[in-house]
C-alpha cells in the first residue's frame, strides 16, 4: 500500500512541498522552499542572486499549482486537490508534457540532490536525500531502493543523470500502477 499512486502523490505534498508541515500547500511553503533550495544548493551559501532565482521558480510553481489545484479558491491546496490536479495534468503523460513550473521544480530538486555537481545522483547523494525525510534503521533499504532505479545506462554512467531523474519523476507521478518502476525514487515510502 505504501507505493500506491495516492500515497506517492501524498508523499510529494508532505515531503517535497509542505515545508511548514501544516497539511496543505500555500504561498508560505513556496517562499520557504525557495530559501531552502538556495541554501542547500549553495551548501550553506545563500547569495542574493541565487535566492532571487529560486524565489522566481517557486513563486511560478505556487501560482501554477494554485491555478491547477485550488479548486475552491481558498488560497490553499489540500492533498486531495493536489491529487486531482496531478491526475488532470500528469497521469499518463511524459515529462515533456508536464506543466512548465513543475518541470523547473524537478530540475531544481535534482540540483539540490547532486551535492558534488557532477551531473549524476550517486548512491551517497541518494542516501543523503532519503535520510533527511525518513526514519531508517538499515541503510540497505535505501541502497536497495537506489539500485532498483538503475538501468544499464545508469550503471555505466555511475549514477542517475538529470534526464533520467526527469523520466523517473514523471513515472512516479504519471504511472498509477502500484508496481511503477520509479516508485522508490525517494526511497522506501511510508503510509
Amino acid at each position: 500500500m505504501a507505493y500506491t499512486w495516492d500515497n506517492r502523490v501524498a508523499f510529494v505534498v508532505r515531503y517535497l512541498y509542505d515545508i511548514d508541515n501544516n497539511g496543505y500547500l500555500d504561498s508560505h511553503d513556496f517562499q520557504c522552499l525557495a530559501l531552502r533550495t538556495c541554501v542547500l544548493e549553495g551548501k550553506g551559501d545563500c547569495s542574493a542572486a541565487r535566492l532571487q532565482k529560486y524565489q522566481n521558480i517557486m513563486i511560478n510553481l505556487w501560482e501554477e499549482i494554485s491555478r491547477l489545484a485550488d479548486f475552491d479558491k481558498d488560497g490553499t491546496v489540500s492533498v486531495e486537490e493536489f491529487k486531482q490536479a496531478v491526475k488532470n495534468t500528469c497521469v499518463g503523460k511524459k515529462y515533456e508534457d508536464f506543466p512548465q513550473a513543475m518541470k523547473a521544480f524537478i530540475e531544481t530538486n535534482f540540483r539540490m540532490i547532486d551535492i558534488n555537481a557532477d551531473g549524476l545522483m550517486g548512491i551517497e547523494e541518494f542516501r543523503y536525500d532519503c535520510i533527511q525525510r525518513m526514519v531508517v534503521e538499515d541503510i540497505k533499504v535505501i541502497d536497495d531502493a537506489y539500485n532498483s532505479l538503475l538501468n544499464d545506462d545508469d550503471r555505466r554512467k555511475g549514477g542517475i543523470s538529470l534526464s533520467r531523474y526527469q523520466e523517473l519523476f514523471a513515472q512516479f507521478l504519471a504511472d498509477q500502477n502500484e508496481n511503477c518502476p520509479a516508485s522508490l525514487l525517494f526511497g522506501p515510502l511510508e503510509l
